[in-house]
């Protein structure tokens, strides 16, 4: 499995990619390859106010509905309709297309608490 070294890790299995002070959100290659197929995905809504380690998604696949918990607080300011009419991106690239949403972050300090890619990689081999 994969887990890219540019990206930053909750304990939930949730990626962060940050630009600026912009975050984008996805979850893990383990995450996906945990869920199995997915076939669909409830996305936040955009403008609303996601609080770090609150759901506020949900991930449905084949085997089980998953909720997403946000690895930082803001405001979502996209996301990614794409996954409405083709979930599988999830699964087929969770790094990429996947993505689930893009959020203003509320305090860029949050980042700190987040694994960085070697210590995600020792949460998983556990």
């Amino acid at each position: 499995m994969q887990h890219p070294d540019d990206l930053r890790y909750s304990v939930e299995h949730e990626w962060v990619r940050v630009d600026g002070t912009i975050a984008e959100v996805g979850i893990t290659d383990f995450a996906q390859d945990n869920l199995g197929d997915v076939v669909y995905v409830q996305l936040p809504e955009v403008g609303a106010k996601v609080v770090r380690d609150e759901a506020c998604s949900e991930v449905e696949s084949t085997k089980s509905v998953s909720s997403i918990y946000a690895p930082v607080s803001g405001s979502v300011v996209e996301v990614n309709e794409a996954l409405t009419t083709t979930p599988e991106l999830l699964n087929s690239d969770p790094y990429g297309a996947g993505w689930i949403f893009r959020v203003e972050l509320a305090d860029a300090g949050e980042l700190d608490s987040l694994m960085d890619a070697a210590a995600y990689q020792g949460l998983v081999a556990s």
